[in-house]
């Protein structure tokens, strides 16, 4: 046989030509060129009107980069900012917010999690009834909810505190967080659970040494969901927290709609930059753990 016949028999040889220019290659890359720009020129406009003295801000030229760039925007932001009578800035509904967010985070990641395990895995008489229920909770409408909810604080005696915010929020992250740790367990191996089962191990045992140690992706997904949800709120914290417990987002409100003394859009623009710190370190730091849990979540079992 010649080897002209034998390079014909063995098919083609060396690397696979690339279409670098191919109609989809364009299609994808200049959508994803797109969205980016689309979201990072605000960021842009943000950033650099917040490095900008006010002075050079009247001048109007958003998008130019600061000549001489200044933090006194962002120092004012966070200690002195005015909303009316009250110059006190963002530092202390920070706070509010962290408070508000950190036990309302855990309270409802723990029954979610702990609920969705059950679900999963030790099914009980009406269990999917349950889960049904669980699962109409998840689209309810917040605002449906709100004057039950003001009635129940107020005669609990929490109204107007930091703990009725907490208790609402803890509340409404439940279905949701049930729903997803229920189909991230059902997508684990059932054979880990029987063996488990098979050598003693009960119900909390099971749980937290087998299903805790591989469930980093669900509990991530969970928190960045929680936490951004949380912090970012403005509804339940402007109705349930009081005037003096107002979380970042209702004073950023207040800061940026006051209508008293002039203008300052440079302060504005470190506000809001501010208050969405939180949430974007946690997507920057957990992002590809954040679409894990979200492909392992999205499993139903």
């Amino acid at each position: 046989m010649s080897a002209t016949a034998i390079d014909i028999a063995d098919g083609p040889r060396g690397p696979r030509p690339i279409r670098r220019f191919a109609p989809s290659t364009i299609i994808i890359y200049g959508t994803l060129i797109f969205a980016a720009i689309y979201y990072l020129v605000p960021l842009y406009v943000m950033v650099v009107t917040s490095l900008k003295g006010l002075p050079e801000v009247r001048l109007g030229n958003i998008f130019a980069p600061p000549v001489e760039i200044t933090f006194e925007a962002w120092d004012k932001a966070w200690n002195s900012a005015c909303t009316g009578l009250y110059c006190e800035g963002m530092k202390t509904h920070f706070w509010n917010s962290v408070i508000i967010t950190v036990p309302s985070v855990i309270v409802s990641i723990a029954i979610g999690s702990v609920s969705g395990y059950a679900l999963a895995n030790w099914r009980f008489k009406g269990s999917e009834f349950f889960f049904t229920i669980l699962l109409v909770g998840s689209f309810i409408p917040y605002q449906v909810m709100i004057y039950p909810l003001v009635i129940v604080t107020r005669e609990m005696g929490i109204y107007g505190t930091l703990w009725a915010v907490i208790m609402v929020h803890s509340i409404f992250g439940m279905p949701l967080l049930t729903l997803l740790f229920r189909n991230y367990f059902a997508s684990l191996p059932v054979d880990l659970f029987k063996a488990a089962r098979i050598d003693g191990a009960g119900f909390w045992a099971i749980f937290l040494r087998v299903m805790l140690p591989m469930s980093l992706p669900i509990f991530t997904v969970a928190i960045i969901l929680q936490v951004t949800g949380i912090w970012n709120d403005f509804l339940f914290g402007v109705v349930f927290a009081g005037p003096t417990n107002y979380p970042m987002t209702v004073q950023l409100n207040n800061i940026v709609n006051s209508i008293q003394g002039v203008r300052e859009y440079n302060v504005n623009m470190a506000a809001t930059i501010i208050t969405g710190l939180v949430p974007l370190t946690i997507y920057f730091i957990s992002g590809r753990l954040f679409v894990r849990g979200i492909a392992a979540g999205a499993v139903k079992g």
